[in-house]
Order: structure tokens, then C-alpha cells, then sequence
């Protein structure tokens, strides 16, 4: 009797622990924002923005490296306020481009304020999705690893990223619906 007292206590705690297992899943965000067209579509335009501040500093580039080149040459001929105002006039387009490198591609530049705009609203929509989902499917823990998480192993039926990407995909096909009929 006392050996079933023992087994049948160590059986309930057995019963009683593997019902508070938390189960974990694991997405890959990355994987999912590649696959949402509206964000290739955003970041198309942001790597569109880019490239022509690229080339407007490239031109501020090439316009101050003549205008250095000709001030060296004519610097010899130049005098008083001549030479003053070709010098300012150099500098000032120095000072300009170091200027519009910081505001645009610097740490709190212009492309970093853009990019956070441009991201922000999609993983709203992926951490509603990521909650539906794990609520959906019993997961205590749910992590991403695209954000260097080191996940050696994963079994396929833990990695939960398609499921977020059907729940994403499905909301956006309701919104898109939504908008034809209301265009109708």
C-alpha cells in the first residue's frame, strides 16, 4: 500500500508538471517581411529614395572637386577678395556636403528615420499575428530567429513561421477584397 501511495503521488506530479510545460515555437520575421509584397513594395521606394540622395551627393561631390581644382589652379592669379570669396565658396560646398551626408545617411539620419517608419507598421502587424497564432496554438514562447537567436535544432512542426505568414496574408487578401468591393 505504501509503494501505491508513492507511485501514485510521483505519477500526479508527472501528470501535474508536463500539464504546465510551456511549449515553444519559433518564426523567422525575416522570412515573413521578404514574403509580404507591401513591404518589398515600401522598401523599393526607400531604396529608390536612397539611390537618388546617393547622386545628389555624388554630383555635390563631383561640383566640389571642380570647383577645388579650378581654386587651386587660379589660386596663384587670384588676390584679396577675389581669392577670399573662391575659398569660402569651396568651403561652403565642403561644409554642405558634410552636412547632407549626416542628415541623410548619418546614425539619425533621414534613411534611419525612414526605414524605422517603414518597418514599424509590419511588425505591429506581425507581433498580432505571431499573438493570434501562439494563442491559437497553445505556445507559452515564441522566438524569432532571424534576430540571432542561436537555434541549433528545430524540428519542422515547431517552426511556426508559415502559419503567421497565412494569418498576415489572409488579413491583407480581406483588406485588399474590402477595397474593390468599396471601389465597386
Amino acid at each position: 500500500m505504501k509503494n501505491f501511495k508513492i507511485v501514485f503521488t510521483f505519477v500526479l506530479f508527472l501528470l501535474f508538471s508536463f500539464g504546465n510545460a510551456q511549449k515553444i515555437g519559433v518564426v523567422d520575421t525575416e522570412s515573413i517581411l521578404d514574403k509580404l509584397p507591401q513591404y518589398k513594395e515600401a522598401e523599393a521606394r526607400l531604396n529608390s529614395q536612397i539611390d537618388t540622395w546617393q547622386s545628389d551627393l555624388q554630383n555635390l561631390q563631383s561640383e566640389y572637386e571642380k570647383k577645388r581644382s579650378a581654386f587651386e589652379n587660379e589660386k596663384v592669379l587670384l588676390v584679396g577678395e577675389q581669392l577670399k570669396l573662391r575659398e569660402k565658396e569651396v568651403l561652403d560646398l565642403e561644409k554642405n556636403i558634410k552636412t547632407t551626408t549626416s542628415l541623410r545617411f548619418g546614425a539619425n539620419g533621414e534613411i534611419t528615420k525612414l526605414r524605422t517608419n517603414l518597418v514599424t507598421p509590419f511588425q505591429d502587424q506581425i507581433w498580432e499575428a505571431i499573438k493570434a497564432m501562439s494563442e491559437k496554438n497553445g505556445l507559452g514562447i515564441v522566438l524569432d530567429k532571424s534576430n540571432n537567436v542561436n537555434v541549433i535544432f528545430l524540428q519542422p512542426r515547431y517552426d511556426y513561421t508559415d502559419k503567421v505568414l497565412d494569418i498576415l496574408l489572409k488579413g491583407n487578401d480581406k483588406n485588399d477584397k474590402a477595397k474593390t468591393k468599396g471601389k465597386k
